[in-house]
């Protein structure tokens, strides 16, 4: 993995490495000092570095040579404070937290491994904090890459694994495991990002359903050509959802209160692979509505570009049809389970 994802880890990483690297230094600068001066052995010259830098005071080992008291001065001014700061770099690394940080990431990053047809959502800013949300409101599995870590301390409620890294680099994508993840959502704050993610995202996965956010409306094309599926405007969305509210409130109130209200009703969709018990069923005879509790609103054909709105008892159910439902998270989950997906 690069070490790129997790700079702390890294930067901690360090320095244990060049404190121990100093320690081991000293020591064998002392050992061969006290062998070349005074013509002592491995073990004798070794003990007697270890008790200078330790100033436990024992005394010397043998009686020492003017050359060999000016080396020991010299060994106690510098190897004193090399010890002292390697002390202190491993006491911090322990106490302050970073072990138990790095310990954390490591287990997030093996809980990242497992996961399989999940999404991932690069950026968590306003907008990125709102899909992250929704996503975790309705037990959808993702992963957060972030750059800013204070942005993703204000998330970490939500309990999802996530990266401290760029989402446009191919290794912080991997880790979040793009190959096997089933969609990308960009939303990081400028549409140049935007188009090196989704660029780089495709080219990782060329079946991964890629959505993005565009500031302008000019970059609309740029990422369609780099790869988005679907591009979203905040501020259209924004100005649409204004004029809604004007127009009918009370359509909006409701549409409100179910995407925002944790426990309340949403609309989902279910694919029906080959393999789903339903598939040749009518929706009468699959008693999905008895089973589940959910309405089905609509259903979308394979090939088709129209839906087929309210359908009728007797609508039978084809292979690669999309469901629109409408339910409370619970009973998705159970159709889910019912048409064997997860």
């Amino acid at each position: 993995m690069s070490l790129r994802i997790i700079p702390d880890e890294t930067f901690y990483k360090k320095r244990v490495i060049t404190a121990i690297t100093l320690v081991v230094t000293v020591l064998f600068i002392g050992v061969m000092g006290y062998h070349l001066i005074e013509g002592w052995n491995f073990l004798d010259s070794l003990y007697m570095t270890v008790i200078t830098l330790a100033t436990i005071g024992y005394g010397e080992t043998h009686p020492l040579s003017t050359n060999g008291r000016i080396f020991t001065i010299l060994l106690i001014f510098s190897g004193i404070g090399i010890i002292g700061y390697s002390l202190s770099v491993i006491a911090s690394f322990i106490i302050e937290g970073e072990l138990a940080g790095i310990i954390g990431r490591r287990r997030m990053q093996k809980e990242m491994e497992k996961l399989s047809n999940h999404y991932i959502l690069c950026g968590a800013g306003e907008t990125g904090r709102c899909i992250a949300v929704e996503f975790a409101r309705t037990k959808t599995p993702f992963v957060i890459i972030e750059l800013n870590p204070n942005k993703v301390e204000n998330i970490r409620s939500l309990g999802a694994p996530f990266i401290v890294g760029d989402a446009t680099k191919d290794a912080v994508l991997l880790s979040a495991g793009i190959k096997r993840a089933q969609g990308l959502v960009s939303s990081l704050h400028n549409d140049k990002d935007n188009v090196f993610v989704v660029l780089t995202a495709r080219g990782l996965n060329k079946n991964l359903r890629i959505v993005s956010r565009v500031i302008e409306q000019e970059s609309e094309h740029k990422l369609r050509i780099a790869g988005a599926d679907t591009v979203v405007s905040p501020n259209a969305i924004g100005g649409l959802r204004m004029a809604s509210v004007m127009i009918r409130p009370i359509v909006v109130g409701f549409l409100d209160l179910m995407m925002r209200d944790q426990n309340t009703i949403r609309m989902e969709e279910i694919k029906l692979s080959k393999d789903t018990p339903i598939i040749g069923k009518s929706l009468k005879f699959s008693d999905i509505g008895h089973k589940t509790g959910l309405i089905v609103i609509a259903i979308k054909r394979l090939n088709a570009d129209k839906y087929i709105y309210n359908p009728k008892p007797e609508t039978l159910f084809e292979t690669e049809d999309t469901l629109v439902v409408m339910g409370d998270v619970n009973q998705v989950q159970t159709l889910r389970k019912l048409v064997g997906k997860r």
